[in-house]
């Protein structure tokens, strides 16, 4: 199937156009890159060899693991390559998938982390149901709804951009195919265009973002009578950095704000899809 437009390829900018400042990006890009690889598939694979890591917690942590490492190398992986190859172009169809790959693992991530949230209030507010509540099957149907979520958002998101007419420029100002830097390029009016890049994006993590505050402040809520001991063994290690390190606040100001693009995108971008993935690896180590 062909775009309805004239466009065939794109152009990325990248980062820079300096070669000093491209090759220490380059250094630094492949050295988080190989940290959150070995990091992230270090957990799956501890979790899936271990017998003693076969609770609900663990499979979900997993799952989570792989989802930022694959959400990773779709960003990481070219944009590594376009720095040391110099290659910039990239077909209109490699951008959908790029662009597609990118929300579903997204996507999947943020539900994913909903998914744990409740996992963690069950575990903690009642311990005694636990393993009633979260069976198996229960959770791999709570799996299947994260990837469910994330397929849909992507899906939505790759519809919007599909058949848009692209008539003019090819240049995208990003290192990645993403909404907003192609929605520059489309030429039409993209009101109706960037209302549902807000709904099906920002609105999402701003959602997702205040469930889970609002779940852990119900987890910590019952833990007010523990002993400072029991409080701290009690509580999930990694709830903090499920609200301060994933990408939420870079999301919600990058998708729940008007269709523009400002200086600080590209910055808030390499926070959330290299940074991110490579040191929440680093905390779910406090979990072994």
């Amino acid at each position: 199937m062909e775009p309805p437009n004239n466009v065939t390829y794109f152009v990325l900018l990248d980062l820079t156009q300096d070669p000093k400042e491209q090759k220490i990006l380059f250094v630094m890009f492949l050295v988080f890159y190989i940290f959150t690889v070995m990091g992230n598939l270090l957990i799956v694979v501890t979790v899936s060899v271990s017998k003693t890591l076969g609770s609900p917690m663990y499979f979900f942590l997993a799952n989570l693991r792989f989802m930022d490492v694959s959400y990773s190398s779709c960003i990481s992986c070219r944009l590594i390559s376009e720095i040391f190859f110099g290659k910039r172009t990239i077909s209109f169809q490699s951008c959908m998938t790029q662009l597609f790959i990118d929300h579903l693992f997204g996507g999947s991530d943020i539900f994913l982390l909903l998914v744990m949230a409740y996992d963690h209030y069950v575990a903690i507010c009642k311990p005694l149901h636990y393993l009633v509540i979260t069976r198996q099957w229960v959770c791999v149907m709570l799996l299947a709804v994260s990837w469910v979520g994330g397929f849909l958002h992507s899906v939505i998101h790759v519809s919007t951009i599909y058949g848009l007419p692209f008539c003019g420029p090819n240049v995208i100002d990003h290192f990645f195919c993403d909404m907003y830097p192609l929605l520059k390029l489309v030429d039409t009016d993209m009101c109706a265009a960037g209302l549902l890049v807000v709904a099906n994006g920002g609105l999402i993590c701003s959602i997702v973002f205040v469930l889970l505050l609002i779940s852990y402040g119900v987890i910590l809520h019952p833990l007010k009578n523990f002993s400072s001991e029991g409080r701290w063994k009690a509580l999930p290690h990694h709830c903090g950095s499920h609200i301060t390190v994933v990408f939420f606040i870079p999301c919600i100001f990058m998708y729940a704000k008007p269709a523009k693009t400002f200086p600080t995108d590209k910055s808030l971008t390499v926070f959330y899809t290299v940074i991110t993935p490579m040191l929440n690896s680093l905390i779910n180590t406090e979990k072994f």
